[in-house]
């Protein structure tokens, strides 16, 4: 059974127990019990998470890969099993294909200037979608136009789907890559990426497949979903903010240069040559984000924990109990009905801002994102300049939507 076809059931999830784990849902809000509901734009953190960075800091922090001492070679251990952790998590077929990065916009500009950017002459075509969020958006463009290359872009449908005969209609002779959102930030849309990827193989062109709003919420196996490469970031996996993952084939990695240069990604350097370290040390030039990285394992292993089959079950209730909620405000319109979403409901209310409708749900103990949420593109083609986006997370439960419904009661009575 797939994601999104899953009944809307009672919750199969001790959330309870979960919401103890996380020391900013104990604290009140505005007086009331804080409901989160922007675990899109950046989850939050268990105390296992915050402990682990702690940790690292008050007890055996020492940069990694350079020194022979207990401290260096603890820090270098503790970092480097993340990456057999980030393998284990997304069915990764060597530990070398995992590459540390500051997260999934920087991983996707990795990929852009060091696999795509060197493949382009003028004329080449990247097709991306029109759900994609700004940073599977800018970095394309940046190497199209130096490069001469064109950005090419699959409709949306009314509903929020993918338009996929656009799609396909939109695969030429010069399509040399295409990147796509697994699960939109906006709509919640559940792209159907493993039919992207096998369409796109038939013709020999690599795919990017952008799981910044996947990895938190559904289980991941990279290889049998056929991806050339996947993202994510560490702050929307319950991880710290500031590290993330490029997972990519290491045949295609082992062709890429360097995206930046300097310390620990080198083998050798003289003035006259420097040879390079191969992959993934080739691509994390520098000190990395040590403590965070390993924080982010922390975050990734309680996930796990949680049971991600439970998480989407649970997530799928919450996203049928939402709906028939909010079909109770008058006025209320939901901006993209996809048939197969992930926990995310964005929407507008007749007569009502959504920054005013966000900084009243405030008052009322309720946190929601409110604007364009990086879409830009896509609120232009749903005719609406914001919205209000309410996203679930693994601690998140129904008193959450009341209260958000609530709220949004209260936001009608104020505007009329």
């Amino acid at each position: 059974m797939s994601v999104s076809q899953r009944p809307a059931t009672e919750s199969v999830l001790d959330v309870d127990r979960l919401r103890a784990d996380f020391p900013i849902l104990q604290r009140p809000m505005n007086g009331r019990r804080l409901a989160f509901l922007d675990s899109a734009a950046s989850a939050q953190k268990p105390q296992c998470v915050i402990d682990a960075e702690r940790e690292c800091y008050e007890q055996y922090y020492a940069n990694i890969h350079r020194g022979v001492y207990q401290l260096s070679q603890r820090s270098t251990q503790a970092y480097e099993a993340v990456r057999r952790t980030v393998q284990r998590f997304i069915n990764g077929a060597d530990e070398r294909e995992v590459v540390f990065v500051r997260g999934a916009t920087e991983a996707i500009n990795l990929v852009a200037q060091s696999f795509v950017r060197p493949r382009l002459e003028a004329d080449d075509e990247i097709l991306i979608t029109g759900m994609e969020h700004h940073a599977n958006i800018v970095p394309w463009q940046m190497i199209a136009e130096a490069t001469g290359a064109r950005l090419v872009v699959a409709p949306v449908l009314d509903d929020g789907s993918l338009d996929m005969d656009g799609l396909r209609e939109r695969i030429s002779a010069r399509t040399r890559f295409i990147s796509v959102v697994h699960v939109s930030n906006t709509l919640g849309t559940i792209n159907p990426v493993e039919e992207i990827i096998a369409t796109a193989h038939q013709r020999d062109i690599p795919v990017l497949v952008d799981g910044a709003q996947s990895a938190p919420h559904m289980p991941v196996d990279v290889q049998a979903m056929g991806a050339d490469f996947y993202v994510f970031s560490a702050h929307k996996t319950y991880g710290p903010s500031g590290s993330g993952v490029l997972w990519g084939r290491l045949e295609h990695l082992d062709v890429m240069p360097p995206y930046q240069g300097g310390g620990d990604m080198i083998r050798t350097v003289s003035f006259e040559e420097t040879t390079y370290a191969p992959p993934p040390q080739r691509f994390e030039a520098g000190t990395p984000n040590i403590a965070g990285v390993i924080a982010m394992g922390v975050g990734l292993e309680y996930i796990e924990a949680a049971d991600r089959e439970a998480i989407v079950a649970h997530e799928q209730s919450l996203l049928g109990y939402a709906n028939e909620r909010l079909a109770e405000i008058d006025g209320l319109r939901v901006i993209g009905t996809a048939p197969h979403k992930a926990g995310v409901v964005s929407f507008v209310l007749d007569g009502a801002h959504p920054h005013d409708m966000g900084t009243i749900l405030d008052m009322e103990g309720v946190a929601v994102r409110a604007g364009h949420h990086c879409t830009q593109p896509l609120m232009k083609r749903f005719g609406v300049a914001a919205t209000v986006r309410a996203s679930f997370g693994l601690y998140n439960d129904r008193d959450d939507v009341d209260a958000l419904v609530d709220g949004l009661k209260r936001v009608r009575e104020f505007f009329g």
